[in-house]
């Protein structure tokens, strides 16, 4: 039936005209042979014609119906109907509530369910995790083992991913060692999981060790290291760990590619990226995605190369989105090529208008020129439209718990502390030559808060909590939702020098590991 849904459709019609009367055996696999919801309303009917209504296993699949075609207020309704609601059912309205982004509706789900295993724990620990509710996650995982329910691969799949969100470590380990000790089965999720968690935490040699020592190493696992390996800046690594994948016989796909071109992007190797662009295509016959366009065009575009990159758009078979004309965008301003610049601004603004980050960029190109009346011309269209700019913030775990900091915030319990750190921090880099540049962090604030002192920036704040809770040799580790601006690159450089730590900062595109005075990007970002 999987093959041709249509004959069940078909064969189901014949067995009606025939006068013989479906049984429950019979409406699990017509249900999923619909193609339409109409059609799947038609045998709804049916079933409650026939006297079905109450038969678990045709309500379950006609839940999960609506659910796949989104109509979420009909699938509600069989679910309320319901004389008893399976495991099925729940999980089935929790994880459709869940990609519908409906998380109260999902919960209240949850909630009204009396039993509750670890297949519906992990629907709505899952259903946090994918739409980015991490603090909720963490929250529910918790009160999980408070009521000592047993982790299994598939909770612990769940919350690694929350974890590889919010950069916490030593939960991961915990996890991962919970895994260890219990001897639950590795599968292929569950180790990708546990790589994807160290790669994200910034603890690239654990994620390597775990891979090793894999006995078998799916797609998955490959894609996993190679993204860990690009986003971290070890471009070279990532191609060698790809070549070996070859070697292994396992067949790259689009995932493979994508992340072998961030590699390529993250670390300025061109001729390696204009090489695997073309090699994706002629050897393994895969047609570039617009993710794949995108690459490419960071790639030229973070050179320089701004007249390749621009040919690689026009040469495109479909129009580019704003991810790909951003990316030009991005590099316009980098190379300050102001009138290219604004065209591509103005453009990915008309594409994308509801992202801050967009009208931001644009003016602070503008102000770079001192082109000040449109720049405050781009940031009132921004307000006009209602567009709110996301704020900037930093967190980073200690003893367990996530610590979030906002720039110039005052809502941390330990605050007067922290921000005498800070003082304390820039006194001392300043002795090693650190001087601000008030005009240049102006133009390169990004989405961070502009009126904020850039002393008080939100990676500061996290840097002097860690410099306050960690012993020395500690690494600091931080993640930061946003990009790190200039002037807080130059100060995490500067401060790794005098407090002789690693600091580690993963911003919105990649890893930042400060030591001795350096960071691994070599200001390639």
């Amino acid at each position: 039936m999987s093959e041709s849904p249509r004959d069940a459709i078909l064969l189901y019609i014949r067995m009606l005209n025939d006068l013989i009367i479906p049984n429950s055996f019979t409406y699990p696999c017509v249900i999923r042979a619909c193609s339409a919801i109409s059609e799947g309303r038609q045998v709804h009917a049916h079933v409650l014609k026939t006297g079905l209504g109450g038969d678990t296993f045709s309500l379950n699949n006609l839940i999960h119906m609506y659910v796949n075609f989104q109509s979420l207020e009909e699938a509600r309704r069989v679910f309320n109907q319901m004389p008893s609601r399976s495991l099925v059912s729940c999980t089935t309205m929790i994880a459709g509530y869940g990609r519908s982004g409906h998380l109260d509706k999902a919960l209240e789900v949850f909630e009204s369910t009396p039993e509750k295993s670890s297949v519906l724990w992990n629907s709505m620990i899952a259903a946090f995790v994918q739409s980015n509710h991490l603090d909720e996650a963490f929250s529910l995982f918790e009160r999980m083992l408070d009521e000592k329910i047993l982790l299994d691969r598939y909770v612990a799949a769940s919350i690694l991913s929350a974890c590889a969100g919010l950069g916490a470590l030593e939960l991961g380990k915990w996890i991962h060692s919970y895994i260890q000790s219990n001897k639950i089965k590795l599968d292929q999720k569950l180790a990708t999981a546990i790589i994807n968690m160290y790669c994200k935490c910034g603890c690239l040699e654990k994620a390597l060790e775990v891979f090793n020592g894999l006995s078998y190493k799916g797609p998955s696992s490959w894609n996993a290291m190679i993204g860990g390996l690009a986003v971290h800046g070890k471009g070279k690594v990532a191609l060698e760990l790809f070549m070996e994948m070859e070697e292994e016989g396992v067949t790259p796909d689009q995932v493979t590619f994508l992340n072998v071109l961030n590699a390529c992007a993250h670390s300025g190797l061109i001729n390696e990226g204009r090489e695997y662009f073309r090699y994706m295509k002629d050897v393994y016959g895969i047609e570039p995605r617009m993710e794949h366009y995108g690459c490419m065009v960071d790639i030229l575009g973070r050179a320089g190369i701004i007249c390749e990159a621009m040919e690689v758009i026009k040469e495109m078979p479909v129009n580019p989105d704003a991810s790909v004309l951003g990316a030009l965008f991005g590099a316009c301003r980098i190379h300050r090529n102001i009138q290219l610049g604004e065209e591509m601004g103005r453009e990915v603004i008309k594409l994308d208008p509801s992202n801050s980050g967009r009208y931001i960029l644009l003016a602070n190109l503008y102000a770079s020129a001192g082109k000040w009346k449109e720049a405050a011309e781009v940031r009132k269209s921004m307000t006009d439209r209602g567009v709110e700019k996301v704020v900037g913030f930093s967190s980073i775990e200690f003893d367990g718990c996530i610590n979030k900091f906002v720039a110039g915030g005052i809502n941390h319990p330990e605050s007067e502390v922290i921000y005498a750190k800070v003082e304390e921090m820039l006194g001392r880099i300043r002795q090693a030559g650190y001087r601000s540049d008030i005009n240049e962090a102006l133009h390169d604030l990004s989405e961070e808060e502009m009126e904020t002192p850039l002393s008080y920036h939100s990676e500061k704040l996290a840097i002097a909590f860690g410099l306050l809770k960690t012993k020395p040799g500690d690494t600091i580790r931080i993640s930061k939702n946003l990009r790190i601006c200039r002037d807080c690159h130059c100060a995490t450089k500067l401060v790794s020098e005098v407090f002789q730590r690693e600091i580690i900062i993963r911003d919105r595109n990649r890893f930042h590991h400060f030591r001795s005075g350096e960071c691994s990007c070599r200001d390639y970002w």
